[in-house]
């Protein structure tokens, strides 16, 4: 049996200040911190392959997976983050509603039925992704499309609910092939003690 590595971006300035988010944000310097804490514990975990949303703060996050693993990248538009349309570079604070609500669609971006049903496709295509690797493969992508497989296609264990929140370089591990039990769920225990290194504050706005 194989394993899926299901992992969300590291930080951006646009988490940091809750604003939402356009594609091509980058990595803050605590995500690029975040994202090479990952790396090393993912080293040595036998990865064969990665692939991953193609927003610039998950190919980031991914490539440093990379680096440190040496498998190789296979980038996948899918499993991009549901699309707020008109949204995107505004300030929770000022939107004077709840983005998130089951009902709400962005002018311009993916209702949640929508955004659910790319999500599947994006599914999909992992398990042919998955199906062609001897070896385990990393996801790399984002934090409601987690929350989208953990609710609607992972199995969780006893007692377990999939998180409203996913952490910065949160890792959770899947069986593969199916049921797609899951093994850990939304884990960060790489970025214990991240706040005290320098590299976590340089550069910090």
């Amino acid at each position: 049996m194989s394993r899926l590595f299901l992992i969300r971006h590291g930080e951006t300035e646009g988490n940091a200040l809750r604003i939402v988010q356009r594609p091509d944000i980058p990595l803050s310097p605590r995500g690029v911190a975040q994202a090479e804490r990952l790396a090393r514990r993912l080293a040595a975990e036998g990865i064969a392959r990665i692939v991953a949303s193609d927003y610039a703060r998950a190919l980031t996050t991914a490539e440093h997976v990379r680096q440190a693993t040496a498998a190789p990248l296979t980038i996948e538009p899918l499993l991009r983050e549901r699309n707020f349309g008109d949204l995107r570079g505004r300030p929770y604070s000022e939107l004077g509603f709840d983005m998130f609500e089951p009902d709400y669609a962005p002018p311009n971006g993916e209702s949640w039925p929508v955004f659910h049903a790319r999500v599947d496709r994006a599914w999909a295509r992992v398990q042919e992704l998955a199906a062609e690797t001897t070896g385990d493969l990393a996801v790399v992508t984002h934090g409601l499309v987690c929350r989208s497989l953990a609710a609607r296609h992972l199995i969780l264990a006893e007692g377990e609910q999939a998180p409203e929140s996913w952490g910065n370089t949160s890792l959770t591990i899947v069986d593969w092939p199916a049921p797609w039990r899951v093994r850990l769920l939304n884990c960060v225990a790489h970025l214990d003690g991240l706040d005290a290194a320098p590299s976590a504050n340089s550069g910090a706005a």
